[in-house]
């Protein structure tokens, strides 16, 4: 056995091994020739294509710099609720919206125009104010003692157990000099707290103030034009022409309105705060013209003994517990021009008649212009003067 294999060994000595002769593809031919391997080497050929089709050719942008940002997206403010603007507005009311002074450049309330007064001051028509703050000379702090009785909706002006009445204790001190008189309300004040401020500031303590019913802090607001020296008033909403799409507000007293009617409206308005001496108008002519609405109205006045002085419209019908009515509405065009040549006209009239009584609106440029004015007045030969002091008790 052993000699026979050691012969098989020596035969096949010096020969190549099985095997190691000329490689052969057969065995690989013979397996990719199995279906299953075609299908996947055909799934593996179509997936390679496609990732390359969409490499070269799908991204237009494909080889050149790209960045990437996060954005944020700012959320909405909330809708703040409604405003003592608003309310008194309705919407409709285009006097109490551009309370700023700016957008006309022809020298209106945002121009840029320039008048030199007689004195050798001079107004501009923006929105700023170069006025001086003029010095405190406070009235007595509201309310004062006897002069107002609880009511549905608030405080309400009554006339004192010893005689005092409302109209005098609340009215700002005057005494006349012997020179001619001229007195300047100015009103819608209490919406905008820049220009509230500024005509409380700005304006001479004789100046009279009135503030709107519906504004926010009413109270505070006169306790500070009180403070200031202020003699104040509130304007009363009545029923213009137009009316509701011309809407004063949701008390507006109204031309049809009953005496009941007109009371009730009345608690409201008069019960908001106090401290005033009298009330004005906001708008009302046809108010003005109801005999039934404005007899209520005057009635209810006299009772509580409170002042009522109007911009004109009501050509000084009596009534109340005093009475007076505007000789000239100032600013009627809103540039610096036209209201230094209304009070102009009003210190003329002053000077032809011994008195005169004009009205105006918290414009920046009203309350810039009113300063510079007032200011002078003196050595013109004027005194100025608190619009209580231009009343009259009916008869008189």
């Amino acid at each position: 056995m052993f000699a026979k294999r050691q012969s098989a060994l020596a035969a096949a000595a010096g020969s190549p091994p099985a095997g190691r002769g000329k490689p052969s593809l057969k065995p690989v031919l013979d397996v990719l020739k199995k279906p299953p391997v075609i299908a996947g080497l055909s799934g593996l050929f179509l997936l390679s294509a496609a990732a390359l089709f969409l490499t070269v050719l799908g991204d237009p942008h494909a080889g050149t710099p790209s960045a990437r940002v996060a954005l944020h997206r700012e959320e909405a403010p909330p809708t703040p609720g409604p405003t003592g603007f608003e309310a008194f507005s309705m919407g409709a009311m285009g006097l109490y919206q551009d309370l700023t002074g700016t957008g006309d450049p022809s020298g209106a309330a945002g121009g840029e125009a320039v008048i030199t007064l007689p004195d050798g001051a001079t107004v501009a028509g923006g929105a700023s104010y170069t006025a001086p703050v003029q010095p405190a000379s406070p009235l007595p702090k509201a309310p004062i003692a006897g002069l107002s009785q609880p009511g549905p909706s608030g405080p309400l002006p009554m006339i004192a157990p010893d005689g005092r009445v409302p109209a005098q204790a609340y009215a700002r001190p005057f005494r006349s000099n012997g020179k001619p008189r001229v007195a300047l309300i100015v009103g819608g004040l209490g919406l905008n707290a820049v220009t509230t401020r500024a005509a409380i500031e700005r304006l001479p303590a004789e100046v009279t103030l009135s503030f709107v019913p519906y504004a926010d802090n009413l109270q505070s607001w006169i306790d500070q034009a009180r403070a200031q020296g202020h003699e104040v008033m509130l304007e009363m909403p009545m029923e213009p022409s137009g009316y509701p799409d011309n809407d004063p507000g949701p008390y507006t007293l109204l031309a049809n309105g009953t005496p009941d009617d007109v009371e009730a409206k009345l608690d409201w308005l008069m019960g908001r705060a106090t401290g005033y001496f009298g009330v004005t108008n906001y708008l009302g002519d046809r108010f003005a013209g109801s005999d039934t609405g404005m007899n209520a109205f005057l009635l209810i006045l006299r009772q509580r003994g409170v002042a009522f002085l109007d911009d004109g419209t009501f050509q000084r019908r009596p009534g109340a517990w005093a009475r007076a009515s505007a000789d000239k509405i100032i600013d009627q065009t809103q540039s610096p021009a036209a209201i230094i040549g209304a009070l102009n006209s009003l210190e003329a009239q002053a000077k032809l008649r011994g008195s005169a009584l004009g009205s105006g609106f918290a414009y920046p440029v009203t309350v810039e212009a009113a300063a510079r004015w007032t200011a002078g007045l003196e050595q013109r030969g004027l005194q100025l003067a608190p619009a209580s002091a231009m009343t009259l008790r009916p008869g008189r």
